[in-house]
């Protein structure tokens, strides 16, 4: 391996220059006196000491009694388990450091201007916020999805990625988030075969993201104009805990919305005969309050053809009703 690389991973490691030095040249050479490993590295004296010191503390030379006796390194197994420990210590309290300093900032903001909670982004600013704070998901995401959408073209990909890394994400979606050209099949269903636990209703109140229990993305983007104009971010405090509650309440009241290539039932009340996944995926549009028309051109099929299963499937289930219809078939664990 070249000496550069190790020289950087003990850099990295919070070796200073002079012991990385030092320790270069005892691979090349031990065992050797002290003084003639100096000698090669020009450190001398007090910092010769200082360094091969270090090395010694690290687990990572020999103990040199005086100056006349000769090191070597040592199996770095146990010293570097030590420096990595010291290391993942010292980041952890510079993260504290640093958030203390932030939130210090944040109480004299507050007591001067008492609006430091809620931060406004606008225009450019908002997509590099929303995929930060996608990013910074440790626990679990929710989610109240409706057009219109702000143009992240990785936005699918980047769910997908946050899924893989055992992220939980809980969405609920609006009828419009179905209806929207192409959006099922390209982000919806991917997203809910990866894991995704999903939800729909005709309508969500507002287009809202939370992190964990961090912050709480808010979209104030208007429907009839094709522009996004602001997103608020809302930090921990009663807004967020009213906002928190408000997703809460609308996932408890939504249909559930599984991948139409799910074949699996739930529960022991199903049929004998299993749903076809297009009649599984049929119900999820209908349960979500699709037009007949988007479903029939989402399915590929006519409109009379699109009336003729959906009296198939009410009569097999004993619906006399749409609205029984989805009921009947959520309690079947066809949705």
């Amino acid at each position: 391996m070249a000496t550069g690389e190790v020289g950087e991973a003990l850099r990295r490691l919070g070796i200073s220059a002079a012991a990385i030095r030092l320790y270069l040249a005892l691979l090349e050479r031990a065992p050797v006196r002290l003084p003639e490993l100096g000698a090669v590295t020009a450190l001398t004296g007090a910092e010769l000491a200082a360094a091969y010191a270090e090395l010694v503390e690290a687990g990572l030379g020999s103990v040199a009694a005086d100056g006349r006796e000769t090191v070597a390194p040592l199996p770095p197994a146990a010293g570097l388990q030590l420096l990595g420990r010291r290391r993942a210590a010292e980041l952890d309290a510079s993260c504290i450091t640093v958030a203390g300093a932030f939130d210090a900032f944040r109480r004299r903001r507050s007591g001067a201007f008492k609006n430091d909670l809620v931060e406004v982004a606008t225009g450019e600013e908002i997509g590099p916020r929303l995929r930060q704070a996608w990013a910074s998901a440790c626990g679990q995401i929710r989610q109240l999805d409706s057009p219109p959408y702000f143009p992240i073209p990785t936005a699918t990909d980047e769910a997908l990625a946050t899924l893989a890394r055992g992220v939980t994400q809980r969405v609920v979606y609006s009828r419009e988030s179905l209806e929207f050209p192409g959006n099922l099949i390209r982000s919806i269903e991917p997203c809910i075969a990866a894991g995704e636990q999903a939800r729909v209703v005709s309508s969500v109140p507002v287009k809202l993201i939370i992190i964990d229990d961090a912050c709480a993305l808010v979209s104030l983007s208007i429907q009839e104009v094709d522009v996004h104009h602001t997103l608020l971010i809302v930090q921990p405090c009663g807004l967020f805990s009213a906002l928190a509650a408000l997703f809460e309440q609308t996932w408890h009241s939504a249909l559930p919305l599984h991948a139409s290539r799910t074949p699996s039932l739930r529960g022991p009340a199903g049929p004998p005969q299993r749903p076809l996944p297009a009649d599984r995926r049929l119900l999820a549009l209908l349960a979500g309050g699709v037009p007949d028309q988007d479903i029939a051109r989402e399915l590929g099929i006519s409109r009379r053809t699109l009336f003729r299963r959906v009296e198939l499937l009410m009569a097999r289930l004993g619906a006399t009703t749409r609205f029984q219809l989805a009921l009947q078939a959520q309690r079947r664990g066809w949705l």
